[in-house]
């Protein structure tokens, strides 16, 4: 097993990268990937210009040929009716880094798969000539902001000191604007927003209910559980309740999840229920081994809800297309572990 990607700490999350495979970039077929844009832009909206972390981007025209350097945003992209050039892969070694909740959206398409786990691949990426680069995603520095705005207009993070995953509609927004389609993108947002709205009213057992949410399994002796804020908005938006016992394991700057030992396991009682990110059979079997695990109040209830990998890969993209699948894979498991039988998500 493997350490999962952590939202807030890419120190964490860069073992996870070392620790997976990564798919080849593409085969050595001399064909590029043919730009595609899916319905117009609004011509008029050109040139944009988006303000970030390290100034501003100037996009003079509809792009169409757009490489994805960060993360996740390909699935903004899609969403949007937009086929990139290049896609990065993070991790899960997905077909052309596109998790089934987007595949849809990619159809047919091969984009030319990227890697940034020796930095970014830019020679890669200057052979794709792109009119538009999205890194909002991608732990950009001043430095690499600057090499790869040499190559083409690029899209940054907000802020400097979120490298990574700031909101995903501030970065749904952006990348919006950046191709012309913030009409498009705005309904989008709205309809994950409403999502959210129409399950929490359905369930209106879920206001204030405690929830915490893990990862698949116990690291060097300890649980990672998700504090409060942006790794756990798809629980709080359902109207759950993280409960702050478990701050007291959080580094003092909010760097990294909470770190509980096994001898203070105990602490996940403050939840109603437990969500882990298992990803396969084999994590819930291994969790099950430990006699600290057996002896929690949520377990013993049954109030519990174990992921598949798809589901704990759609909590940790946080995006326009993988939010509404988590919605609908999590809201029946939480209702059936909220009753008392354990919940196991599968595709």
């Amino acid at each position: 097993m493997h350490i999962r990607p952590l939202h807030r700490t890419w120190a964490v999350c860069a073992i996870a990268l070392t620790t997976v495979g990564l798919l080849t970039a593409c085969s050595n077929s001399t064909d590029e990937p043919a730009p595609t844009v899916g319905a117009s832009s609004d011509s008029a909206a050109f040139p944009v210009t988006i303000e970030h972390a390290f100034g501003e981007t100037v996009v003079p025209e509809e792009p169409t040929r757009i490489v994805v350097a960060g993360y996740t945003e390909q699935d903004t992209v899609l969403a949007l009716g937009v086929i990139p050039v290049g896609v990065t892969e993070w991790y899960g070694e997905q077909p052309y880094a596109t998790w089934p909740w987007a595949q849809a959206a990619l159809g047919d398409a091969q984009p030319e798969v990227l890697s940034n786990d020796d930095g970014f691949e830019t020679e890669k990426i200057a052979a794709l000539e792109p009119d538009l680069i999205i890194a909002t995603n991608a732990g950009l520095t001043a430095d690499t902001y600057d090499t790869l705005s040499d190559i083409a207009p690029t899209l940054a993070q907000s802020d400097a000191s979120t490298a990574y995953f700031e909101p995903w509609d501030v970065q749904a927004e952006k990348i919006g604007r950046a191709l012309g389609k913030k009409t498009e993108v705005d309904a989008l947002i709205d309809g994950v927003d409403q999502k959210f709205a129409d399950a929490a009213a359905a369930h209106p057992e879920f206001a204030g209910t405690k929830a915490i949410f893990l990862q698949n399994a116990f690291y060097e002796g300890k649980a990672i559980a998700y504090q409060d804020g942006l790794s756990t908005d798809f629980l709080t938006e359902l109207g759950f309740v993280i409960p702050d016992d478990i701050d007291a394991y959080v580094p003092a700057d909010g760097s990294a999840q909470a770190s509980i030992p096994l001898e203070n396991l105990s602490v996940l009682n403050a939840a109603d229920v437990l969500i882990w990110g298992t990803e396969e059979p084999g994590d819930r079997t291994e969790l099950e081994k430990e006699a600290m695990y057996d002896a929690l109040e949520p377990v013993k209830d049954g109030n519990l809800v174990f992921t598949d990998g798809v589901t704990a890969g759609a909590i940790y993209f946080t995006s326009v297309l993988s939010l509404p699948y988590v919605i609908d894979k999590l809201v029946p498991a939480l209702d059936d572990a909220l009753g008392g039988s354990p919940a196991t998500i599968t595709g």
